[in-house]
């Protein structure tokens, strides 16, 4: 039975396909990561945050998301002068312990990597930021209408509609095996204002041009 998945995260790792470029199978789709723009919340952070020299990243470390996007983090880190420290997700104590005694020095930031565990524990996430006066991005928009300061992922509904080409392709006789698993196209941007000035911060003019979703 042909399958073809979306919100897959590393079909590659999970044993789904056997590579990306060529699944091998009967299953094809569409993830909803790539971890090389991981970086690209630093990036965001320190516009929005330019006094911020320091970032806890919170991840679960028992996935390969949480593993990856760290590693493409960690790797921009150098050039806008921020030394990470990765917090383990696993139990909401030891969350507000971990960010509780991060947030200690000035100058300070948080970076919250996708995972379940992360969305769970979303509202306790964002009240700590709110509580420590962290800057935080986050991965879902879902956090930002829930009062986090800033977000940047992939469009969660985009890949649905592609996966629809897909499905169309192989009713007509293409085999899952050669259409190669496609990472995200589009992603979002988006910045909660009123958080922005409940933290002191003025967002860029061309942030915010660039943003999609403006939540007042």
């Amino acid at each position: 039975m042909p399958i073809v998945f979306t919100q897959t995260n590393d079909p590659v790792g999970a044993g789904y396909v056997d590579s990306l470029a060529r699944p091998g199978g009967n299953a094809t789709g569409f993830t909803n990561m790539e971890y090389g723009t991981s970086g690209k919340y630093l990036e965001l952070l320190k516009e929005i945050a330019p006094r911020m020299t320091r970032a806890a990243v919170l991840r679960d470390p028992t996935i390969p998301q949480g593993i990856g996007q760290f590693g493409a983090i960690q790797a921009v880190a150098p050039s806008f002068g921020v030394e990470l420290r990765p917090i383990d997700v696993h139990d909401a104590p030891e969350i507000e312990r971990a960010v509780t005694a991060f947030a200690g020095a000035p100058n300070s930031g948080l970076i919250v990597t996708g995972s379940a565990l992360t969305a769970v524990h979303r509202n306790l996430i964002i009240k700590l930021a709110a509580r420590h006066k962290l800057p935080a991005i986050y991965w879902d928009r879902f956090f930002v209408t829930g009062g986090g300061l800033i977000s940047y992922g992939p469009d969660s509904i985009d890949p649905h509609r592609r996966a629809a080409g897909y499905v169309d392709r192989i009713l007509k006789g293409a085999k899952p095996a050669d259409l190669p698993v496609q990472a995200p196209t589009k992603y979002e941007l988006a910045i909660n204002m009123k958080t922005a000035r409940g933290l002191g911060l003025t967002v860029p003019p061309m942030l915010l041009a660039r943003t999609d979703a403006v939540i007042e």
